[in-house]
């Protein structure tokens, strides 16, 4: 998938930010890990993982204390500074390491695009937002990640992708696409 379907994900993901509200950063989240403050900073420090990958440079900035302030242009600014790597010319074309080994940088837009992607779902469900999130993006989203992930990614734990789960009868891509990666639905 192009950089502009990142876009098309961000924009998403921005505008279930949107919708969270200060009394809801306590929530639990369907990563057990994490709560709805945690999962916000997470969502900022990915962009800046992915764009640093990208552009093969070390990853300054975390995303740590993004829920504490104005989180929807925290995270806006840097999923533009991440699509403004992945959008530069050539850039797909390099190999790079973001910790993971040695791979090219499209496979990097496809994990930043599946992660955005998930967690915009997360955060809605967490914050009681409809998690019918884009049925035909989600639906492309789903069918890349059953070709490209591998049960290495996966783990009890969730560290990248935990152990696909059941999704329930008449679930939409969005939730499909969440249970497959590990949540349970």
């Amino acid at each position: 998938m192009p950089p502009h379907t990142l876009a098309q994900i961000q924009t998403i993901a921005s505008g279930v930010l949107s919708n969270v509200t200060a009394d809801q950063l306590t929530n639990s989240t369907p990563c057990d890990a994490w709560n709805v403050s945690q999962l916000i900073d997470h969502m900022v420090g990915a962009q800046h993982w992915a764009r640093a990958a990208v552009e093969g440079t070390e990853q300054t900035e975390t995303g740590e204390g993004s829920s504490n302030g104005d989180f929807v242009s925290t995270f806006n600014e840097a999923a533009a500074a991440s699509l403004a790597a992945f959008s530069e010319e050539g850039a797909l074309g390099r190999i790079v390491n973001a910790g993971m080994g040695d791979m090219p940088a499209a496979a990097i837009l496809g994990l930043a695009m599946t992660d955005t992607f998930v967690h915009a779902w997360d955060l809605a469900a967490a914050t009681g937002q409809d998690t019918n999130l884009d049925p035909d993006l989600a639906e492309q989203i789903l069918k890349t990640a059953r070709a490209h992930t591998p049960d290495a990614m996966r783990s009890e734990d969730g560290a990248v992708f935990g152990f696909e789960q059941p999704a329930p009868d008449g679930a939409g891509p969005a939730t499909q696409l969440a249970a497959f990666l590990g949540r349970k639905v």
